[in-house]
């Protein structure tokens, strides 16, 4: 079985009801669309622009963009990138690609020109799917693209460079090209983050894709009335595995355009949401409104909310327990993963281990994990290694890189993360840091993280943090601390120092700064940036001092 079977399984069975909703509130819905042909549904005021679909639109939006493809010679083997923000073309757009036995490559919304080209050159993409937000960026390079490749346009206004997916499709057949797929077959290359340099393609095969969904439904017991917010970029493995619990669940998924708190609530409230996945910033922001009492709790609906669950970085204790004190009925879950594991779920906390929050838990469903040192060999409990693990969702390979699969890929099936980490007496996996945000001072190995949730633990004042090394000319690197303040609060360096002080001389940060941290669209902080910023600033400082 694949999940393209799992999608027609339930259109079979659901087709009637709502599989997907789209809301987006910065844009005023004239009308209320809910996606069916000459289906119109009046607008309701108190909503924000909305669309829906169900499970039978959903597959037969798919068979149409698949017959087109297959139509214009797209077959096994050949890739179909997918640029587009969140909305409600997007799923049915990567399934109908799926459905044709061709890959399919979500790019980054975030992505400059140049790095749109790199990625559809890199991926060997024969076609090239994008939405009104990209126009400009793709206009840019379509000279070097498009005698390539096919360019389809989904929106209104089709630039003339492009053909639209809406006119072309509506003349598709709906039914299934009934395509045999493999579980063995290649299904999708996904991007790395990119944080040294251009991104590595990550390829992945169907029984990845189906394993994340079963991973996903182990860990969080999705059933046929859960709804799930999905606010994360779905171009992004975490949103589209995490969204695959909904899938084979056959239950309804909200896509959220907007990480406001009053957003999120609203949502919750009125599309009776049950599962949300939240990135550590915007569940800060949550109590950071709540605490201010810029939002009341009681003015939503909430009671039928289950489950809060996060993702992506590590996950301060003092912020679920803050969590607790609003919403005490909340289960609560963590999820490890990478892209090269097919995204959240390799190492999951479990909402039945809340005691242990801090660590990232344990092995998840049929997977395995093992800490390791420099050559490879497990280190004993306590000890910090690299974490590596194995399981069905491991990549098949970085996509035309034989180099960079080697040196993270051995030939038993382990993947090694980069990821920093150590066991506690309980068997419980503890992320200590990147292996390459480790900061060697003076021959002492520091981890940020350790640095960041000290900080944060005990400075009310501080909305978030991060620990980088910069250049020393005598210990090599020391620590420097960002720290972006909660709107309307103090704190100054000295204080930061003083509280400094209950830390081992060593961890100290050497210097403190006031400034914004930047995160990527998953919620993980963008580290290099603030080294180049501040790494750039301290060689200026030793130019001159010198």
């Amino acid at each position: 079985m694949t999940i393209v079977d799992v999608l027609e399984q339930n259109a079979r069975s659901y087709s009637d009801e709502v599989a997907l909703v789209e809301i987006n509130p910065e844009e005023k819905e004239v009308k209320r669309i809910s996606w069916m042909e000459a289906d119109l549904v009046e607008p309701n005021p108190m909503h924000s622009y909305r669309r829906e679909i169900t499970w039978q639109v959903f597959d037969e939006k798919a068979n149409r963009f698949a017959n087109l493809l297959l139509k214009r010679g797209i077959k096994k083997g050949n890739k179909v990138a997918i640029l587009l923000m969140n909305c409600i073309e997007w799923l049915p757009i990567y399934f109908g690609v799926l459905k044709t036995g061709a890959l399919a490559v979500p790019l980054n919304f975030r992505y400059a020109a140049d790095e749109i080209e790199y990625c559809v050159n890199l991926a060997e993409a024969d076609v090239l799917v994008f939405g009104p937000a990209f126009v400009e960026r793709v206009q840019t390079i379509v000279d070097s693209i498009a005698p390539n490749r096919m360019l389809f346009y989904v929106g209104e206004g089709c630039p003339t460079y492009a053909e639209s997916y809406n006119e072309l499709t509506a003349n598709c057949p709906s039914v299934s090209p009934h395509i045999r797929l493999d579980q063995k077959d290649d299904a999708a290359i996904y991007f790395s983050s990119g944080t040294t340099g251009f991104p590595k393609a990550i390829l992945h095969n169907h029984e990845s894709l189906i394993h994340s969904a079963r991973v996903e439904q182990n860990h969080h017991s999705q059933n046929k009335d859960d709804i799930f917010l999905c606010i994360p970029p779905l171009y992004h493995t975490g949103a589209k595995m995490h969204w695959f619990g909904s899938l084979i669940s056959g239950s309804k998924a909200v896509l959220l355009k907007g990480t406001k708190p009053k957003t999120i609530l609203e949502a919750v409230s009125r599309e009776k949401c049950t599962i949300v996945w939240l990135l550590v910033p915007w569940a800060q922001d949550i109590l950071e409104a709540l605490d201010s009492g810029e939002l009341k709790k009681e003015d939503y609906c909430l009671d039928q909310w289950r489950l809060m669950h996060i993702g992506a970085q590590p996950v301060p204790k003092s912020l679920i327990k803050h969590w607790k004190e609003y919403f005490p009925n909340h289960e609560y879950d963590t999820n490890y993963g990478l892209s090269e594991s097919i995204g959240p779920g390799c190492v999951h906390l479990g909402v039945e281990n809340i005691d242990k929050v801090g660590a990232i838990g344990k092995p998840g469903f049929g997977w395995e994990c093992k800490i390791v040192d420099e050559q490879r060999n497990p280190v004993k409990q306590g000890d910090v290694g690299e974490l590596a693990v194995r399981g069905p969702g491991v990549m098949t390979c970085y996509y035309n890189d034989e180099k960079a699969t080697k040196e993270v890929l051995d030939d038993k099936g382990w993947l090694y993360t980069g990821d920093m980490a150590m066991y506690d007496e309980d068997g419980f996996i503890f992320l200590v840091d990147r292996k390459k945000d480790v900061i060697i001072s003076g021959g002492e190995n520091i981890y940020p993280v350790q640095i960041e949730d000290f900080l944060r633990a005990g400075l009310p004042a501080i909305h978030d943090v991060a620990v980088i090394g910069i250049p020393d000319k005598r210990l090599g690197e020391t620590t420097l601390a960002v720290i972006e303040l909660k709107e309307g609060m103090s704190l100054t360096e000295e204080e930061v120092n003083e509280y400094a002080l209950k830390l081992p001389r060593y961890k100290r940060p050497h210097k403190v700064v006031f400034d914004e941290i930047p995160r990527n669209p998953t919620g993980k902080i963008e580290k290099p940036r603030l080294r180049q910023k501040y790494c750039a600033e301290r060689l200026v400082e030793a130019q001159n001092l010198g």
